[in-house]
């Protein structure tokens, strides 16, 4: 996006919303190009000879490109003037998909796809005018996301050409080795080699790469067994799944695992081979916690498999009549520190209330009246930072479930996770009996998380073109230096956003390169590095610029940079630069490119949804105003957008919804000799809603199901098999597999909605039949984003103060 020349409104440029560049931990300083370019010395060796075969030059590429400004496709549909104040109907008829850059078909087809790396632009800008501007440039990736196709090569030499192979070929020396291409079996083509015709691909690494020899599949289990961990009923439900997916968990031969519990004191596992049932083993002293046995405790999993499924099936009739109310976390994961310290691996903690006791212990600090005070934002302790650096030292990941029914502090608590590489679970009232949903939710996402792909002692390398470079990462993880990434572990359901800026001029550049390298242990032990490659083409002119922007990723870049300043300053500030994004945006768009001079709030098709998609930013959890949102669910919220996928934050800033009552075949896909559906998109107000129609809307992790009491008893009965809308029970949570067309149809598309997510093809959902008097209709119409709430103005309003706005 580019910046904006008009500073009358007094909004700041793109390059100083006042949002800091990093926080503390994570920034960095200009980064260096030289780890870019292969050293001298690699091209000195006898192993390396001269590749003559003509590949076309940077001005061959360029022409092949063809003449992109001006392009009339572009100029008609993507930079068509929007008035946004008059024109109501702004989605259309399917969810965005991300822009396509605008290159020669060869390129497309090894061009990274965007469910895997995403940009917020499919251009970028070469004027040397621009080069001191921060542009808002960001790449979102998801390095270890699930793929259909993905081409694994051996190659005993490392070998890096100064600009990104799989996309540009110049007429560089080679070795001998990578002129022999592995698929065809052929020698003298090294540019059809797999790793140059995929954008994608993962290469077995050599002992090179390697510290030591490749880690085990480690996984040690952190359990709160105390009274309100019993009361809650957690644990019986976890070894339940535990059990069943024990020959799920990702690992070989090799696969260890351990055992630990804790209250007010912390109880390790002997579960050595031999032994006839498990033995436990009390450390009582949590100021000085020790280890009680080194060969005992992390046990493999195949010679003591027996002892460790008699441990599960124990585990909850051991505590239940426990009265201990304390709850020393902090101690029982120094413990844990201890214990994995000697091979790495993954630890899991279950935590139910706030830590009491030992170190790390913390006091209730949520004011209801001050639930969005900036000190409450940030942890109340840096020791669970320091513990999970030092972890992330020892390639230890920290996943951390909470299942709290009161504060339990999570802006301390997530440290543990945010700093190690690991995941955040969050339950809020979570009871057993109680809360139905949030069990069948703890439940799928459980066996999702037990048996879903896992990589160990991990490092992620950004590379990209000369004149950008990187200056803010966001996600979970330790920065080791300017562009390199420590993650202990990492999951297929994690993403990462790399923000960049324009240092240098991008003039001698026809395409600007980004490449992801993830060097990783697959739980079977081997090394492996999975290079993502992207290229964007490089423009003259800013309206390319705008005619290439990808409203998605700015929106979600938007949303990190405004987590970051609310807890670096408030969140009023965060709230009010999102505001200035917009009328900056606007101004800039009137000023630079628009050669209408219409009166409104005008701005191009491409990002006509833009101001509609930061309002609905305003009124997530993490942004919104108000004391009725609570300070854990703020802080998890806030840890989401740093963590999740770009199509998965998308669906929970704005999500989806769409009628079902009127679906029909026009459209309709037809895959493996099923039909799905393809109901268009509807606003997200409650004027498109209507008593006689049932409605569904896609909020990423969960779905709701709005039923109008004049629905069509039809449509009840076939669908959910139920004779009319008052026999509709208030706990329902699923669409049952009825053999009607109507229901096979339902089901088909909710399914393929659920298949459809890039970042995970197991997501599970759950699904809220709301009855339109229904204790979920609030939750429901919370989610209508564009309509006036009793705290928050309509989008009407708000594209209305956008152009008071502009006018000052």
């Amino acid at each position: 996006m580019p910046p904006s020349n008009d500073m009358s409104n007094q909004a700041p440029p793109y390059s100083s919303y006042g949002y800091p560049s990093m926080q503390p931990a994570y920034r960095q300083g200009p980064a260096s190009h030289t780890d870019s370019s292969p050293s001298q010395d690699l091209y000195s060796q006898s192993n390396y000879q001269q590749y003559s075969q003509p590949f076309p030059n940077l001005s061959q590429l360029s022409a092949a490109l063809g003449g992109l400004s001006g392009v009339p496709e572009l100029e008609v549909e993507s930079l068509r003037p929007v008035n946004l104040l008059q024109e109501r109907t702004l989605l259309p008829p399917r969810p965005l998909e991300a822009p396509e850059p605008n290159l020669t078909p060869d390129l497309k087809k090894v061009n990274c796809s965007p469910h895997v790396t995403s940009v917020t632009g499919s251009m970028m800008v070469r004027a040397q005018s621009l080069t001191t501007v921060d542009l808002l440039i960001s790449l979102f990736n998801t390095a270890f996301c699930s793929l259909s196709v993905l081409f694994i090569l051996t190659v005993s030499i490392a070998f890096r050409l100064q600009i990104i192979t799989t996309l540009l070929f110049l007429s560089y020396l080679v070795p001998d080795e990578f002129m022999y291409n592995p698929v065809s079996r052929s020698y003298g083509e090294p540019h059809r080699r797999p790793e140059v015709q995929n954008s994608t691909v993962e290469f077995i690494a050599s002992s090179d790469y390697m510290l030591r020899p490749p880690q085990p599949a480690a996984y040690l289990f952190v359990l709160d067994v105390s009274h309100n961990a019993v009361e809650a009923g957690y644990l019986k439900y976890f070894c339940e799944s535990l059990l069943e997916n024990l020959d799920r968990l990702p690992g070989d031969t090799r696969t260890r695992v351990g055992f630990l519990t804790f209250d007010s004191t912390i109880h390790f596992y002997n579960l050595q081979e031999g032994l006839s049932q498990p033995q436990m083993l009390v450390v009582s002293d949590i100021d000085d916690v020790f280890i009680p046995s080194h060969d005992s405790l992390m046990v493999n999993l195949k010679e003591s498999k027996e002892l460790v499924q008699d441990l599960l099936n124990s585990l909850p009739a051991m505590f239940s009549q426990t009265r201990e109310t304390h709850s020393a976390l902090g101690p029982a994961l120094q413990a844990a520190f201890k214990l994995m310290s000697p091979t790495g691996g993954r630890v899991t903690v279950f935590q139910t209330q706030l830590p009491t006791l030992g170190a790390g212990l913390l006091q209730s600090r949520e004011d209801p009246n001050q639930r969005s005070s900036t000190k409450h934002l940030g942890p109340a302790t840096d020791f669970y930072k320091k513990l999970a650096l030092d972890c992330s030292g020892q390639q230890i990941g920290v996943d951390l479930f909470l299942l709290s029914s009161q504060y339990a502090d999570l802006s301390s608590l997530a440290c543990i996770s945010k700093y190690s590489a690991g995941s955040i679970f969050y339950y809020p009232s979570f009871h057993y009996i109680h809360n139905p949903a949030q069990l069948e939710k703890f439940q799928k996402d459980l066996e999702r998380y037990l048996s879903r792909k896992i990589g160990f002692e991990a490092v992620m390398r950004i590379r990209c073109t000369k004149g950008l470079s990187i200056h803010t990462f966001h996600g979970n993880f330790f920065v080791r230096s300017t562009d390199l990434l420590s993650l202990a572990n990492v999951n297929p359901d994690s993403a990462f956003a790399v923000q960049m800026s324009i240092e240098d001029s991008l003039a001698d550049s026809s395409l600007a390169c980004f490449q992801a390298a993830l060097l990783y242990t697959s739980s079977k032990g081997k090394r492996r590095i999975r290079v993502h490659t992207l290229c964007l083409p490089v423009v003259n002119q800013l309206s390319d610029v705008y005619a290439g922007a990808d409203v998605q990723a700015i929106t979600c870049l938007l949303a990190n940079m405004a987590i970051d300043r609310s807890i670096s300053s408030s969140l009023s500030d965060a709230r009010d630069a999102l505001i200035n994004a917009v009328v900056d945006f606007v101004n800039s768009y009137k000023s630079n490119v628009s050669s209408l001079q219409q009166s409104g709030l005008v701005c191009p098709s491409a990002m006509r949804l833009f101001p509609l998609y930061i309002h609905a930013l305003l009124k997530q959890k993490a942004l919104r105003t108000g004391t009725s949102t609570r300070l854990d669910e703020r802080v998890f919220a806030m840890c989401e957008f740093k963590t999740q996928p770009l199509q998965q934050l998308m669906r929970m800033v704005h999500p989806d919804l769409y009628r079902l009552d009127n679906m029909s075949d026009q459209g309709a896909l037809h895959l493996n000799d099923t039909v799905v559906p393809q109901p268009h998109l509807l606003h997200l107000s409650a004027e498109r809603l209507s008593r006689d129609g049932a409605f569904l809307m896609d909020c990423g992790n969960v779905f709701y199901l709005w039923i109008g009491k004049c629905c069509s008893d039809m449509f009840i009965r076939d669908v959910l098999g139920i004779p009319n809308y008052a026999s509709i029970p208030p706990n329902m949570t699923h669409i049952p597999e009825l053999e009607t067309t109507l229901s096979e149809r339902v089901r088909a598309f909710v399914d393929w909605l659920q298949d459809n997510r890039a970042f995970t093809c197991l997501l599970f959902v759950f699904l809220f039949f709301c009855r339109d008097d229904g204790s979920a209709k609030a939750t429901f119409f919370q989610q209508l984003v564009e309509d006036r709430s009793e705290s928050s103005s309509s989008y009407y309003e708000f594209l209305q103060h956008i152009e008071q706005q502009m006018s000052k």
